[in-house]
């Protein structure tokens, strides 16, 4: 039946004005309806048929007013948003098709508000986070120029620690670039959890070097095999190693586990730190969220974790903060081979 109604003549497009055209709608009903009673009944009331008309066309104006008024506000608040200003909003009380498209246009101005606020906290942060290290490394090298500073290793590891945050900054940026746009290809494979881990704290331990901080591996004894990409995963423990190692105390130890759970294989990071608060464990996961724990001054991005969030979701599981006596003490879960996404 849609067919035939799509393919339907639409005369009253021209018209501008929807009260106009309801109006033209049903002078040319009752029209046709006058019509009809004539030519059955060959008697036509002229005066009461026209009163009758004009009675219909002036009260489908003033009703029409009402239903037409969200039509002309999302008009005007369309307008505004094509100035940038996204806090117009539009009265939806109807319950019709207007009243929805109402709602959804309320609905698409706060999204696109919401995205214009994270798309300047972007610019701003990022700003910032490449203006600490560059100003870094342009006093470092105007001191080495000027001859205040000495070459001396210490001197260039520190130049060194800079340069990699400038790259570690790039590289997540680059994957957070791949999030918006949605170009988030995955290559699972099956692989030995114990050997993964061994690798990704192996690397950990090499890069924690002189921060006194020992590194402990507990894998289940059914030796459990994940399915996943390994190379998206690898890039996930580096985060969440390297975020442990920082916040943990001289001495401290750093947790990695690995068992089967009833949801699939769940791998845990655990550090003796101050943990994370509960009212912010759920933030931890945005964008350049760092909490109260991670001094500035630590070398994070505040990018690792939203990073991490959007790999496991890739892969179907979850990751959050759990509970736990002390520390900190972060959880991924992965669906098994049978569970997971194709």
């Amino acid at each position: 039946m849609k067919w035939f109604f799509d393919a339907l003549p639409r005369p009253l497009d021209p018209v501008r004005s929807i009260k106009l055209k309801l109006g033209i709608l049903l002078v040319v009903s009752g029209a046709a309806a006058i019509c009809y009673f004539w030519y059955k009944i060959g008697w036509l009331p002229i005066k009461t048929s026209a009163v009758a008309i004009g009675l219909a066309l002036l009260t489908s104006q003033i009703l029409a007013h009402g239903m037409t008024s969200p039509l002309r506000e999302m008009t005007a608040a369309a307008r505004a948003m094509a100035r940038g200003d996204y806090t117009r909003r539009v009265r939806a009380t109807s319950r019709d098709e207007v009243g929805d498209l109402a709602h959804a246009f309320n609905q698409m101005s706060a999204d696109l508000a919401a995205a214009d606020r994270q798309r300047r906290e972007l610019i701003a942060n990022v700003s910032h986070e490449l203006r600490t290290p560059i100003s870094a490394l342009q006093g470092l090298l105007e001191n080495l120029v000027d001859g205040v500073a000495a070459p001396e290793p210490g001197t260039l590891r520190t130049a060194l620690a800079q340069t990699e945050r400038l790259g570690r900054l790039v590289t997540e940026l680059l994957d957070l670039s791949r999030i918006d746009a949605g170009v988030a290809p995955l290559n699972r494979t099956s692989f030995f959890v114990g050997d993964f881990l061994t690798e990704v704290v192996g690397e950990a331990d090499v890069r924690a070097a002189g921060r006194a901080v020992t590194f402990r591996s507990v894998v289940d004894s059914t030796e459990p095999i994940g399915y996943g990409d390994r190379e998206r995963l690898h890039q996930v423990f580096a985060n969440l190693l390297d975020n442990a190692v920082r916040h943990s105390p001289p001495g401290g130890t750093v947790t990695v586990s690995a068992r089967e759970g009833s949801d699939g294989l769940v791998l845990e990071v655990a550090d003796e730190g101050p943990g994370i608060p509960v009212e912010e464990r759920a933030r931890v996961f945005e964008r350049f969220t760092r909490g109260d724990r991670a001094p500035t001054r630590d070398g994070g991005t505040g990018l690792g974790l939203a990073i991490a969030h959007w790999v496991a979701e890739l892969h179907g599981g979850t990751i959050a903060v759990v509970d736990t006596r002390a520390g900190c003490c972060i959880r991924l879960t992965l669906p098994s081979l049978e569970r997971s996404p194709t």
